[in-house]
């Protein structure tokens, strides 16, 4: 490509090649001949004077697109569609006076918007089911390893490393959810003429509504739908932009959320993304391991959670049966959407194939805190020695802010154990101790938690799409 213009980074860095054909150009135009051929067969099958060598001629065309010519007849006439359909009828000339027969831009344009979102919408289904795949294998490997949980990033009690990645896995499965159902609930504009009412069909088929409301439902099945608008302007509701671009917004929110994360505990070397063999992690610092990928996913899922406001704002303000206000933002905003959305799920596949966990950096941040965690514990162990509850609660207290001010002030390890075991007043022996600041005390039911919701809760999910799963998930860079 030429070097001398903006190139979008999308397309050059990021998003993948099956995700970069639904909108591209190509993808875009075949679909309205597509549309077109199946408007022309419908009004054949319901009577209208159209006939089998007109319709094979356009289907014979429907790939082969002179875009030169297209964008050529556009500069002329100033409409993209009008441009269309005379370069597809320079080709299949015997089908010129048919094609586009009742129907309007909207026909083309917004149907084949439609088409696409669902064909995107099948893309991110099969990345999300990867990602989930990915975070469930990794929930079930450490579901029983416990570690530090953080509230305010502070350190709390124990939680396990699978049960947090629940957390992750959890937003993410709400967001499949939220897919799953867009799609199924996703309608086909259809046919329904200038402003909606289908008048030029009521001309064409002589007041017949019966034939005209089968030649939507024809043409709607045609194009891959269950269902249709009964009722549209000349657009289908602006809603539907709104609604997808919250779920692809909603998905980025989930991805950053574990990003988020993830680079907090990679700053305390409990977890790492991959680092590979020869990459560089800083230009100046050559020690560093930066967490490139996770900071490249939660970039794009700002750009992503940006874009809502703009979808939104269209819906919104639309005029009546149309306005054209909503033309250049719907070229940028719905499908860079879908294809930063895209890029982020294959990043984070990506991490997840090679996630990196430090056990004994894990182990020493829990006994750093441990101590804190475990007085009641050793309270409750003292008083069964003989001591007494209020004057234990005191002595832990003083034991624990000075062992407190020995990490904080002197940077030294927390000593509280010994304090402890040097006080004759708890008379614990240092075995059961030891047993008693066992990680796995504190960890509630973290491990049946994790195993019962990857149970109930995704495995049918990846059963039912196991078709999907084994994607490929490299870098363009």
């Amino acid at each position: 490509m030429e070097k001398n213009i903006y190139s979008n980074p999308l397309v050059e860095r990021y998003s993948s090649k099956e995700m970069l054909e639904v909108f591209s150009p190509k993808n875009k135009f075949s679909t309205w001949r597509k549309l077109w051929v199946a408007l022309a067969e419908s009004e054949k099958d319901l009577g209208l004077n159209i006939t089998e060598e007109q319709i094979n001629e356009m289907k014979k065309y429907v790939n082969d697109i002179d875009f030169e010519m297209a964008k050529q007849r556009e500069k002329e006439v100033r409409h993209d569609v009008m441009a269309h359909v005379h370069t597809f009828g320079m080709q299949a000339k015997s089908a010129m006076p048919i094609i586009h027969l009742g129907a309007t831009s909207a026909y083309v344009g917004d149907n084949t918007d439609l088409i696409q979102i669902k064909e995107a919408l099948a893309i991110l289904r099969k990345e999300m089911v990867n990602v989930m795949d990915g975070l469930a294998k990794f929930a079930m490997e450490y579901k029983g390893m416990p570690t530090l949980g953080f509230t305010h990033f502070q350190a709390a009690q124990l939680t396990t490393v699978g049960k947090r990645a629940t957390l992750w896995l959890q937003s993410l499965m709400l967001d499949f959810e939220e897919l799953e159902f867009r799609d199924k609930t996703l309608r086909f504009r259809g046919v329904k003429g200038t402003t909606g009412t289908q008048a030029s069909f009521e001309e064409l088929f002589d007041g017949n509504f019966e034939k005209v409301k089968t030649l939507d439902e024809m043409v709607t099945k045609k194009s891959g739908f269950e269902k249709r608008f009964m009722v549209a302007g000349q657009t289908y509701d602006r809603k539907i932009d709104s609604e997808m671009m919250n779920l692809l917004s909603n998905i980025a929110q989930s991805a950053h959320k574990f990003t988020n994360d993830l680079r907090l505990l990679q700053h305390l070397k409990e977890i790492e993304e991959p680092f590979e063999k020869n990459q560089i992690g800083s230009s100046a610092m050559a020690y560093k391991r930066n967490p490139m990928r996770s900071e490249r996913i939660s970039s794009l899922a700002k750009f992503v959670i940006a874009l809502q406001q703009s979808t939104a704002m269209t819906a919104s303000t639309q005029w009546f049966e149309r306005t054209l206000d909503d033309s250049a933002n719907k070229r940028l905003s719905l499908p860079q959407a879908f294809l930063a959305v895209d890029a982020i799920l294959i990043i984070w596949k990506n991490i997840l194939n090679g996630l990196v966990v430090y056990p004994k950096m894990i182990e020493k941040h829990i006994m750093a805190e441990l101590p804190f965690m475990a007085t009641e514990y050793i309270i409750m162990e003292g008083v069964k020695n003989g001591g007494d509850r209020q004057e234990l609660h005191e002595k832990i207290r003083v034991h624990s802010m000075e062992a407190g001010k020995m990490v904080k002030v002197h940077g030294l390890e927390n000593d509280l154990i010994e304090r402890i075991l040097n006080d004759s007043s708890f008379n614990i022996d240092k075995e059961k101790l030891k047993e008693i600041l066992s990680p796995k005390n504190f960890i509630g039911f973290a491990e049946e938690q994790t195993e019962e919701f990857i149970n109930v809760e995704i495995k049918p999910i990846l059963e039912k799409y196991s078709n999907l799963l084994g994607m490929e998930a490299d870098l363009k860079v």
